[in-house]
């Protein structure tokens, strides 16, 4: 009999949110999974690692999928899963479902996108999926589809080396479609609300899609009620840059 593919899943929100739920229901439809998650929220992680501090890891769930917490970073609970953890090398690396949207800019502070990342960057295909809400109790239905689809396509036909996928969903009742596309330019401002007169501050701001009329990136998709499907790569090289700049070359 054919070995199932293996799969293993970590998040951003913490091993008992919602999202990280749902997404373990389903991938249990394609593959024998393992959870490896942060014990509490660790959102805006990006890729950080805890190299100091020792981190402890924890099964909550040994029947079905095999379910452990981290008191890492989303990335820590990859290094873990794929080194002490899982039996094999996965088949497919799968973050979120994240409460909150991982487009334009935002890819750069996601530990959602974190876990992909690091993922890729050990050789094993690697999908985020992302929501746009804040709601921690949120209806998944109209999703489950196509990350099912998504994750079955990387499972069967596989990613190019160094690439990952950043998958972003509006928060609607039914999906107007689905676009593969690029990540918009945006940015970040009035980022920080001060929250009392001894110099404290929450984090907070307003996103900027600079560039709104661009039908090829995924806020546009989002913003018309399309899953946004963004391929991404490690290789963060310039290429163009590099004849220009070998006039430093000695």
């Amino acid at each position: 009999m054919a070995t199932r593919p293996l799969i293993l899943i970590s998040n951003d929100d913490g091993v008992q949110a919602q999202g990280i739920g749902v997404l373990t229901r389903l991938m249990t439809l394609l593959g024998d999974v393992y959870v490896v998650a942060p014990d509490s929220a660790r959102s805006g992680a990006s890729c950080a690692i805890t190299p100091i501090i020792p981190v402890r890891l924890k099964q909550i769930q040994s029947r079905g999928p095999q379910i452990f917490s981290c008191t890492g970073t989303p990335v820590d609970c990859v290094k873990l899963a794929l080194e002490k953890v899982v039996p094999r090398q996965p088949d497919l690396v799968v973050s979120g479902i994240n409460h909150g949207d991982n487009a334009s800019v935002s890819l750069h502070y996601s530990g959602t996108v974190g876990v992909i990342l690091e993922a890729c960057m050990k050789g094993v295909p690697a999908i985020a999926f992302s929501l746009r809400t804040r709601q921690q109790r949120c209806d998944f239905s109209p999703y489950e589809d196509t990350i099912l689809e998504v994750a079955r396509y990387v499972l069967e036909n596989g990613l190019p080396q160094d690439v990952c996928l950043n998958v972003n969903f509006p928060q609607v009742e039914r999906l107007a479609g689905v676009r593969v596309c690029r990540q918009a330019r945006g940015n970040w401002h009035q980022e920080w609300l001060e929250t009392d007169e001894r110099g404290a501050y929450c984090l907070t701001g307003n996103f900027e899609n600079l560039e709104p009329e661009a039908d090829d990136t995924d806020y546009w998709a989002l913003d018309h009620d399309m899953a946004a499907i963004t391929p991404m790569q490690l290789d963060m090289t310039y290429y163009p840059q590099i004849d220009v700049l070998k006039t430093l070359q000695k």
